[in-house]
């Protein structure tokens, strides 16, 4: 039995990473083992993201009392779950999750929250094939410049067919 003391902060503690996150994903981790839900930290670990058990009922008066927009994420806390924490890159820790649950069929990712909104399985699945932050952040950059090296290119194309012509009429009149 868990006193009330030890509650209130594991209730405060479970409030503090609602409100750090980017996003939270609930799971079924029902018949895993020990070492598979240490594997799973691990690779979560990577990437900036975290699992953690705790009871649901502290959960849901964490989320209650002290989570800004973490209302949609109380009724996934249903039987024996825990709770993904994305704290970087959301996209990358909802990779890892879904990677993880096509690999262990006994760890199934029910719902989440991203921005405050709740999300589904297949939004989640959704979400996990974007590419990563880096990834995105490389495809805007390049979009940037294209128009700048067309430019340049262009720029420069003027000067060389000037050197062409004149290294032809040279070659003419030898």
């Amino acid at each position: 039995m868990i006193s009330r003391a030890k509650k209130e902060a594991l209730r405060a503690e479970a409030g503090d990473r609602f409100n750090k996150v980017n996003g939270a994903l609930v799971a079924e981790y029902r018949g895993l083992t020990v070492a598979e839900l240490t594997e799973l930290r691990l690779e979560l670990r990577k990437v900036g993201a975290e699992f953690k058990v705790t009871k649901n009922r502290v959960l849901k008066k964490a989320i209650e009392l002290d989570a800004q927009d973490a209302d949609g994420l109380s009724d996934k806390l249903t039987g024996p779950v825990g709770v993904v924490y994305l704290y970087d890159d959301a996209a990358a820790g909802a990779k890892v999750a879904v990677e993880f649950a096509k690999s262990h069929e006994k760890f199934v990712v029910t719902g989440g929250l991203m921005d405050g909104s709740a999300v589904s399985e297949s939004e989640i699945e959704a979400i996990s094939k974007l590419p990563s932050k880096e990834v995105l952040l490389g495809q805007i950059l390049g979009s940037l410049t294209a128009p700048h090296k067309g430019i340049m290119g262009i720029l420069n194309g003027v000067p060389r067919s000037l050197v062409q012509v004149i290294n032809a009429i040279k070659d003419t009149k030898q």
